[in-house]
């Protein structure tokens, strides 16, 4: 008598675990999730106030001094020499005493220790 083979012999058995179909699942879950949130919030209705287009009637009172690689000084984007600089600081601290200076520039410049110094000097 001929044994018969088990056809389940014949294939491999596959020990990994495909996850493909679950995060498809999670994403369409998330999709979901999403919309009906979103579309089941109403809140309340309110007039938001519309932007205008007029300019700012409060201005920076923070001044910035850069300086590039160059060389070029700036205040406020504004290109200035040394003697500028000392008078429109002296300017600014006449007018307000703490008015706050930021002091950027190039790492490649020396000047910047020298303008720090002159900004220090001026601020106190």
């Amino acid at each position: 008598m001929r044994r018969r083979k088990n056809p389940y012999d014949e294939h491999e058995v596959h020990t990994d675990i495909n996850v493909v179909p679950m995060l498809d699942l999670a994403w369409n879950l998330l999709l979901v999730f999403m919309i009906v949130v979103t579309a089941s919030v109403q809140g309340i209705s309110v007039n938001l106030p519309k932007a205008s287009a007029a300019v700012g009637k409060v201005k920076s009172t923070t001044k910035a001094i850069t300086i590039t690689a160059e060389g070029t000084m700036y205040l406020d984007s504004f290109p200035v020499t040394m003697a500028e600089l000392e008078e429109r600081l002296r300017q600014f601290k006449a007018a307000d005493p703490d008015f706050p200076v930021v002091v950027r520039g190039d790492e490649k410049r020396l000047e910047i220790s020298q303008l720090a110094l002159v900004t220090q000097k001026l601020v106190k």
